[in-house]
């Protein structure tokens, strides 16, 4: 599905000072090792991630997990990638295969022998080896794995799950210093999508059975088909003051309608559809319906363009696992929505399904090695770890990244969704970018609430960060009647990820764009030295302007399929996956690594990305939304809110002791110019014609 791959220098690199010595202090510090054994720099989770203990795993407990393997010229790989993705450079677009960037990047041989030989020699099944020679999986019990590596585990409470944590910093036998780099999955990390939040209405599966599907939920009426055009004729304008916007949000765009309000209808009609590219999607399980009801989806709401037996494929997990930490079945809206969304802007494009065991950092890293080796030419992740710059170990880090070097210098797309929690304050008490979104060898996709009128035509584009007021709750009628007061305060709800890293430095292709405000941010921490700045580019996501999808769900009266609209960051990815895909045919190869060209663009070519500024009368930016109080039906009747868009106000934190903490929001805002909330602007109207002929 892709051509010849082929080169690169990110300026990035992990920053000396670590979040978790700066704010931990001396206790952080990781205690030297005998003289026979090595600390793996980077292996210690920090000592916030430790701070609510939850028991001692037992001795016997089964661990799996990798062994990263170090490159034998990181700094060469690097290099790679900014000469094969640099416009002008005389290795643009001159891709390496896969064999032939691991022969001059890799591990070396006596790397992998060093590292299996160790690992069977401490007692460990050496499991598995991906076909890109980056780790070594193996597992044995909690037991090994303290004498091993020189640490004690336990259970630890980390954003209201229970996860494994190391008590410090793994170590290793000197000899293995220079072949093994870190190690992933001792230490557990969950990654959310956002979406996987919704319960499902019957016990869990049985072990090694995929989970069962969703709650249901539905759109009730009245909703509009298009933007602004369904007026609330019935409750008090008084009762929605200052917001002015009184319009009905809408039953979540076609795909028509998204194709037309990005400007690729005629595009896609004529052709350049993503035919002969591969797209792969990246997320946890894997729904037994996801292509019947995506293809019952199509027949429904876009029969012109069917998705055919011959352009789906399937990676499934061997095993599940985790379904109760991970959120089980939820991952199915998230599966539901990325398949339709690139098949929506691509559909020509074939697309590679990859589902990982659970939601744990270490499967859905196989999972992304699985998906970047495919051969697909676009790799999409609506997923990520929550405030991960920060607190993703730097080993963890360190493997995806050189999952993501290896994509970047053999000519892969790769795309993660930003984050749909803003800042990540309301919900943390913390300004921090998720990872892998941080990662300065991806593309961090980030939103906006997109405006389509009844001619399919884009009349706003704002900023995603949306705030909500309750009007009424459980109403028998759709409206709140005389009520002449809000039942609820307006606070903030959900908005694109983004902001700027703890972990890395500027990388290249940045400098010049993005203001100092931004990347001197955390100079207070590092001093003048600029860093990365996330998301790099956005598409529509918030879900007052979402995506009509449709998928199998549980409902009171049976398990069917049944529609709803959707939205996040979740959503963004995958369509400027579908546009990527279309720009890859148009161009007649992949684009590769995408930043280097996008920042191009944005300086050379304005009409290839949109700019993202504030609506001029903010208190007009809002829309009135009704959802069953149930989710499913009005047998609890209806609760009534309104959603300001590009909420720029104060948010809140309340931690599990009530104390409570206020601050505006502002570490992420819309301005002239790359911004933090939607980074350089959306795809333009001539996106893939510039695109394709750089």
């Amino acid at each position: 599905m892709k051509a010849a791959r082929s080169l690169a220098l990110l300026g990035s690199v992990g920053l000396a000072l670590s979040f978790t010595a700066a704010a931990a202090g001396p206790a952080a510090a990781a205690k030297a090792p005998p003289p026979s054994r090595v600390n793996l720099h980077g292996s210690a989770a920090p000592a916030a991630e430790r701070s609510h203990p939850a028991g001692k795993i037992p001795g016997s407990a089964s661990v799996t997990f990798d062994v990263t393997l170090a490159l034998r010229n990181e700094a060469g790989a690097k290099n790679w990638v900014r000469q094969v993705s640099s416009p002008g450079s005389k290795y643009y677009h001159h891709y390496l295969k896969d064999a032939q960037w691991l022969a001059r990047f890799g591990p070396t041989d006596a790397s992998i022998s060093a590292a299996k030989a160790w690992l069977r020699h401490e007692g460990f099944k050496v499991i598995s080896m991906p076909k890109t020679h980056l780790f070594v999986t193996a597992s044995g019990s909690a037991a090994r794995v303290e004498r091993a590596f020189g640490v004690s585990l336990g259970y630890y409470i980390v954003n209201g799950h229970k996860v494994r944590l190391a008590s410090g910093t793994l170590s290793i036998p000197v000899s293995l210093s220079g072949s093994v780099s870190g190690v992933v999955g001792v230490n557990e990390y969950l990654a959310t999508n956002g979406l996987a939040v919704r319960p499902v209405g019957q016990p869990a599966a049985k072990a090694n059975q995929e989970p069962p599907p969703p709650g249901g939920f539905r759109n009730p009426q009245p909703c509009s088909h298009a933007w602004g055009t369904m007026p609330d004729t019935t409750d008090a304008a008084s009762l929605y003051a200052p917001y002015t916007g009184n319009a009905y949000d809408i039953c979540g765009y076609l795909p028509r309608q998204l194709r037309s309000a990005y400007g690729i209808a005629r595009t896609v009609a004529r052709g350049d559809n993503g035919r002969g590219v591969g797209v792969a999607i990246v997320d946890a399980y894997d729904s037994p319906t996801l292509f019947a009801d995506a293809q019952k989806y199509f027949k429904k709401n876009d029969p012109g363009n069917p998705l055919n037996a011959g352009q789906f494929f399937n990676a499934e997990p061997a095993t599940v696992a985790n379904e109760g930490e991970c959120g089980g079945g939820g991952w199915y809206d998230e599966q539901a929505l990325d398949v339709e969304a690139v098949h929506t802007m691509a559909p020509g494009a074939a697309i590679l399904f990859v589902g990982a065991q659970d939601c744990l950092d270490s499967n859905l890293l196989a999972a992304v090695q699985t998906a970047v080796t495919s051969g697909a030419s676009v790799v999409t992740d609506s997923w990520g770890d929550t405030l991960g710059d920060l607190f993703t170990d730097a080993s963890t880090k360190a493997a995806f990244d050189n999952t993501f070097l290896l994509a970047d210098g053999t000519g892969v797309s790769v795309l993660f969704s930003s984050g749909d929690s803003g800042d990540n304050f309301a919900i943390s008490g913390i300004t921090a970018p998720d990872y892998p979104a941080s990662s300065p060898y991806i593309t961090a996709v980030g939103g906006t609430t997109l405006e389509i009128n009844n001619g399919g035509h884009t009349i706003g584009d704002y900023g995603w960060s949306t705030a909500r007021q309750e009007m009424c709750s459980g109403v028998s009628v759709t409206n709140c009647g005389s009520a002449t007061e809000p039942s609820g305060t307006l606070s903030f709800q959900a908005g694109g990820g983004g902001g700027t890293s703890f972990t890395y430095t500027q990388p290249f292709y940045q400098v010049g764009v993005v203001p100092n405000a931004l990347a001197l941010r955390n100079e207070n921490l590092f001093g003048p030295v600029p860093l990365r700045v996330e998301p790099d580019i956005s598409m529509d996501a918030d879900a007052q302007s979402g995506m009509l999808i449709g998928l199998t769900q549980q409902f009171p009266n049976g398990t069917y399929y049944d529609q709803f609209k959707e939205g996040g960051t979740s959503l963004a990815s995958p369509l400027l996956a579908g546009l990527v895909a279309d720009a890859d045919q148009a161009a007649g190869g992949s684009l590769g690594f995408l930043n280097p060209v996008l920042y191009n663009a944005y300086q050379k070519s304005p009409s290839a990305i949109t700019d993202i500024v504030s609506p001029a009368n903010p208190d007009a930016a809002s829309v009135i939304r009704v959802d069953y109080a149930d989710t499913v039906d009005a047998s609890n009747g209806y609760i009534v809110s309104v959603r300001t868009i590009d909420y720029q106000g104060p948010q809140q934190y309340c931690d599990a002791t009530g104390r409570c903490t206020t601050a505006d929001q502002g570490a992420l805002s819309t301005a002239k110019g790359f911004d933090s909330m939607t980074g350089l602007g959306v795809a333009g109207p001539d996106f893939i014609s510039v695109m394709s002929k750089y």
